[in-house]
Formats: C-alpha cells, sequence, structure tokens
C-alpha cells in the first residue's frame, strides 16, 4: 500500500465551504476506484463520497448529496473533495481512501480499499 496524503481541513463556520484535497507521489491513474470517508469520535467510518477513477463515475452518501462534490484532476494526480453547506454534523476527520486493484464487493465500506491517508479534520461550528 502507499500513502496517501489529505489537506485542506481546518475550522468554518456553518453555512461555509471547504475543499480538502488527497494527494501521492505516484501517478493516480494506478487506482480503479477513489473515495473520501470520515469519523467522528466514538463513530464508525462512513463513507462519503466516491469515484471510478478512468470513468470518473460519482456516488454520494445520502447525508451529503447536493452539497458535496468529488472530483479527481488527473494532471495533478489529486482528487478533490468540494464541501459545501457545511453543518456540525459534517464534523470529523476526514480520510482518502484508494483501491489499486478490480475486486468483487461493496464500494462503500472502508474494506474495499487498501490505500489510505492520515486524515484531515474538519470542524463545523455554529
Amino acid at each position: 500500500a502507499v500513502q496517501l496524503v489529505e489537506s485542506g481541513g481546518g475550522s468554518v463556520q456553518a453555512g461555509g465551504s471547504l475543499r480538502l484535497s488527497c494527494t501521492r507521489s505516484h501517478d493516480i491513474n494506478s487506482f480503479y476506484r477513489m473515495a473520501w470517508f470520515r469519523q467522528a469520535p466514538g463513530k464508525e467510518r462512513e463513507g462519503v463520497a466516491f469515484i471510478t477513477v478512468e470513468g470518473g463515475k460519482t456516488t454520494y452518501a445520502d447525508s451529503v448529496k447536493g452539497r458535496f462534490t468529488i472530483s479527481l484532476d488527473n494532471a495533478k494526480a489529486t482528487l478533490y473533495l468540494q464541501m459545501n453547506s457545511l453543518n456540525p454534523e459534517d464534523t470529523a476527520m476526514y480520510y482518502c481512501a484508494a483501491a489499486d486493484r478490480r475486486q468483487v464487493g461493496n464500494v462503500y465500506q472502508p474494506d474495499f480499499y487498501n490505500n489510505w491517508g492520515q486524515g484531515t479534520q474538519l470542524t463545523v461550528s455554529s
């Protein structure tokens, strides 16, 4: 597994926006799928947004649909998560994840992914 590096987290007021980034030294096209997960203290890690590397097909958790946008810049080897209309319930550690092989499984579960970043904290205050 290779290490992914997230950045862009911080503190923001409710209703605000923030963009997270995920980068790696290697070509991001070596991955088949990438995703953003988040985990709040005492809670399970949950999938937020998902994307296929080649086709750019995206899916979102119901809780963020319409507010968050996942995108991939192949030239910059960077995965983004644009977050708008943030609310305190979005407060969590956000993790970038990637799968480097095709497999049968649930792409919405953490176990599907074998590459992870260290996480970046998002805190949304009211």
